[in-house]
């Protein structure tokens, strides 16, 4: 598989946030896991996309960025650990959901509890959902 068909995942909300999937795992149960790589070519997209200006320090910089290289999920309880190192809790479809408001398809909770993530990109909603699809796929329709 060549680098610029590669599977990709998003860690952060900026374009050419993306690090490249090396490896997945018992995908869709209670031990998934997806590993990845930040390669060079993810750097060279992030500055040519997001900063514009490709440069070596850019990629450098890019590429200092501390990433876990794994992702893990427990697809029957829902919980799952981020790029990023953050902890999740999916808790399925949002009762309350209106593709018209403000309120988000599904629920999103920090681990250890406390209120629902409320879908805007500060709040990281939309990268860790991508991610929790990625590992329980069946869980997300």
């Amino acid at each position: 598989m060549s680098a610029a068909k590669a599977e990709t995942l998003y860690y952060g909300s900026r374009a050419g946030m993306e690090v490249t999937v090396v490896k997945k795992s018992n995908i869709g149960t209670t031990h998934a896991k997806i590993f990845t790589k930040h390669t060079r070519e993810n750097a060279t997209a992030f500055c040519r996309e997001y900063v514009q200006k490709v440069t070596p320090k850019c990629i450098a910089d890019e590429l200092k960025v501390e990433l876990l290289t794994e992702i893990s999920a427990n697809c029957k309880t829902g919980t799952f650990i981020t790029l990023n190192g953050q902890g999740y809790q999916f808790k399925g479809s949002n009762p309350d959901y209106d593709p018209t408001g403000m309120s988000t398809e599904y629920l999103l909770v920090e681990a250890g509890g406390g209120e629902p993530l409320d879908g805007s990109s500060a709040s990281g909603y939309d990268v860790a959902l991508d991610q929790y699809k990625a590992l329980c796929p069946n869980r997300v329709q």
